[in-house]
């Protein structure tokens, strides 16, 4: 009987996102395929509940597999990004019954698609006999205390961010380096359908914005930040759940122009669409805002700002960023994203037994301030 080094497994990892969904299919350490598919906000914006999505993209995955000519039945194990559950700490975890049900219920209190990942994962384990896990999902926590505190007590900050390809990405440039993640400061962006600026602090994501809750720069599919009282404006005309979506899938371009295509709008751009420039504009002004509060909470002693995601195939936002934050630290650049690696090859490496397989413990990572009643 073959050992589990030599074993060969073949991993289905199943990646959703705010516009697409992303899957890839790996024999041991070997893409065998990977495959992206657009869904326009139109498109999603028919599901009212990002619940409501799973048959959709279940079958957009099926067809996928049908058109590669594999069968789920001959898959071992389904791999899922995720979120939403209760916040959770870094690494590899099973995926059980209650952590599928705490996802479905978004305990955690963030509607991020990533949570589809974990869903569809055990829809798939459960319907072929198999095991799922999921990596780094959007809530895993290690935030500072200093980044929680809100000013109204019992309201707190959270983090809800793109912390998979984030780590993936500081750890290979750490690597790159000749240097190890947990001995390096950088400050991370992750700038596609949602965008995400964190700051990682010794191997440690201490803080970042809320991109799925409104907070930071405006999206192709989201609001960013918004001053309060105008938002309550907004909602006192409109509602609280139009406000919701409009933090998640339909704001930003969305709300702008109609559709979360970042290549329509960029060509408008080149066009001297003076609309479209404006905003394209503000979005990397708005980014690199993000980027200097990081700064801030690293206190300056950063050793590189890396750039990921999607939108990276852009120069001109690197040429933005570069312009406005090339003082605080070297600019790397790294386009699309690092999560598909990251969440097969770890996934096999403790499969392996050569790191650890994590059990929800269905109860966030962080309760509260220590004797301090806030």
């Amino acid at each position: 009987m073959e050992n589990q080094d030599t074993q060969r497994l073949k991993i289905l990892v199943i990646n959703p996102g705010s516009t697409s969904t992303k899957v890839s299919l790996y024999e041991n350490e070997t893409s065998l395929f990977e495959k992206s598919v657009f869904h326009d906000a139109p498109v999603l914006l028919q599901y009212p509940h990002v619940n409501d999505q799973m048959p959709f993209r279940f079958q957009v995955i099926m067809d996928m597999l049908k058109d590669y000519g594999v069968s789920a039945e001959d898959i071992d194990v389904f791999v899922g990004r995720g979120g939403s559950a209760y916040s959770q700490p870094g690494g590899v975890t099973a995926i059980d019954q209650r952590l599928y049900d705490d996802t479905v219920a978004a305990v955690g209190g963030s509607e991020h698609p990533a949570k589809l990942g974990v869903m569809l994962a055990w829809k798939f384990a459960t319907t072929f006999g198999k095991n799922a896990y999921t990596l780094n999902p959007t809530n895993t926590d290690e935030y500072a205390d200093v980044a929680r505190l809100t000013g109204i007590k019992g309201v707190y900050r959270t983090s809800h961010s793109h912390v998979l390809n984030q780590k993936a990405v500081a750890e290979f440039h750490a690597e790159k380096q000749g240097k190890r993640y947990d001995q390096c400061n950088f400050i991370v962006a992750h700038i596609d359908g949602g965008i995400t600026v964190s700051a990682h602090d010794h191997g440690r994501m201490v803080d970042g914005n809320m991109g799925a809750d409104g907070e930071g720069t405006f999206t192709p599919t989201r609001i960013g930040s918004v001053p309060v009282l105008s938002l309550l404006d907004y909602i006192e005309a409109h509602s609280i759940r139009e406000a919701r979506l409009m933090c998640s899938r339909a704001g930003g371009f969305v709300s702008l122009f109609g559709t979360a295509d970042s290549d329509v709008i960029h060509a408008k751009v080149e066009q001297g669409d003076p609309k479209a420039t404006l905003v394209w504009n503000t979005m990397i002004y708005q980014i690199c805002k993000q980027i200097g509060e990081m700064a801030a909470v690293l206190c300056g002693k950063v050793d590189g700002i890396l750039l990921t995601g999607g939108l990276m195939r852009f120069a001109d936002i690197t040429e933005g960023i570069q312009r406005r934050c090339g003082w605080i630290a070297p600019v790397s650049v790294y386009p699309g994203e690092m999560e598909q690696d990251a969440l097969a090859l770890s996934v096999l490496k403790a499969l392996r037994g050569q790191s650890p397989i994590l059990t929800y413990s269905g109860k966030p990572v962080w309760s509260g301030f220590a004797g301090i009643d806030l």
